[in-house]
């Protein structure tokens, strides 16, 4: 391309002239996906902005290249602004963004071959705890499948006294290249997953996978304070990797409803049902808590619905210092099948407080009166 037929730089990237380092990034990642060969195959006037689009990017990612571009424009030769317009060596700037590009276009980052190898899967243990488990922590063993080598073929999953085979699709690669106009990328060999070899005749133990399922027990430490939902993670005790390490396994919690404790935040409420008189006269009661039951005084004329604090007897924090604080709440019963005697002494007492008995009835009859008349 004649220097009299180059467009301006911030031009085709689509960008203004004291646009960022990050702007200039992403305007570029932004043509190249559109414009990249692989997805306009055949399409000549694509792969040409394609290149115009990486030119550009590489005079204006680097800031010695674009103060000399930005002074002098397309100056060619010696100097930071010339630009061969060849392949991409590895001192070029373009090896972080085309790795992101690689990964929208093809699945996956150029050069993952065999020698990286395959990561093992991540496991889920689903475990459910009780309330108390959940407040203070708990060691629990579980039992969690995974794969173990096979004895029999060593883990080469190819039948005793015989190899695996060389890949034919990728030649022991592990990977197979690809060419798009001047653009060649490499991906991982489907037909052997990357591994560089087959296996023509399958280990009748393992069926040629090279391990079999077994289980094993574990030990995992659950801390005080977590909830529903909470999940941990144990390092490496996921499944098995291929050449590569072993995946994660995940410990799910879900916790048991208590018969008489709630939980709010790190806080624990608790209702407690007391009788009329204990509510009028006050008394001591008996709480429990998840420390054993406490003596609490509850003062004359307390009232249905009403709190009570216990300071530091609710859940322990999960970062490990401080604990919530338990929540009485306060529930008055109201007698039920009460005798002669009761009910004649309930109403001497409504007398003597000067209290009338019926005075929401009385008030209805009196508006249905006014109502008919």
């Amino acid at each position: 391309m004649a220097n009299g037929e180059k467009r301006d730089y911030y031009e085709v990237l689509g960008v203004h002239r004291n646009a960022s380092e990050t702007e200039i990034k992403k305007a570029f990642r932004k043509v190249a996906i559109q414009f990249h060969p692989d997805k306009n195959p055949g399409d000549k006037g694509a792969e040409e902005k394609f290149k115009e689009a990486s030119e550009a990017y590489e005079i204006l990612s680097d800031a010695q290249k674009r103060a000399h571009y930005d002074q002098f424009g397309h100056t060619v030769g010696g100097g930071a602004g010339g630009f061969s317009g060849g392949g991409f060596g590895a001192g070029t700037p373009f090896g972080d963004i085309f790795g992101d590009i690689f990964g929208d276009i093809f699945g996956g980052g150029a050069g993952r071959g065999r020698t990286q190898g395959r990561r093992g899967d991540d496991l889920l243990y689903n475990m459910e705890i009780s309330f108390e488990e959940a407040a203070f922590g708990v060691d629990k063993k579980i039992e969690v499948p995974f794969a173990k080598r096979c004895v029999s073929c060593n883990g080469s999953g190819s039948r005793p006294g015989t190899d695996p085979k060389v890949c034919p699709a990728c030649r022991g690669a592990g990977q197979v290249r690809y060419q798009q106009g001047f653009f060649s990328v490499s991906k991982t060999c489907g037909q052997c997953n990357g591994e560089g070899k087959v296996v023509d005749d399958p280990c009748p133990d393992c069926r040629g996978k090279g391990s079999i399922k077994d289980t094993k027990t574990l030990s995992v430490k659950i801390p005080g304070g977590v909830e529903t939902g909470s999940r941990l993670k144990v390092t490496g005790e996921g499944g098995q990797g291929k050449g590569g390490p072993n995946g994660d396994l995940y410990v799910a919690i879900s916790v048991k409803e208590h018969a008489i404790f709630q939980r709010e935040d790190n806080n624990v409420i608790i209702e407690i049902p007391i009788s009329f008189i204990q509510a009028s006269l006050g008394c001591e009661l008996e709480v429990p808590t998840l420390d054993g039951k406490v003596a609490m005084k509850i003062p004359d004329g307390t009232q249905s619905g009403k709190i009570y604090r216990l300071k530091g007897k609710g859940i322990p924090s999960l970062q490990g210092y401080g604990r919530g604080d338990q929540l009485v709440v306060i529930r008055i019963e109201t007698p039920t099948n009460l005798n002669k005697k009761q009910k004649e002494l309930l109403e001497e007492f409504a007398r003597i407080s000067g209290e009338d008995v019926h005075p929401m009835k009385k008030g209805f009859l009196d508006k249905v009166m006014d109502f008919i008349s």
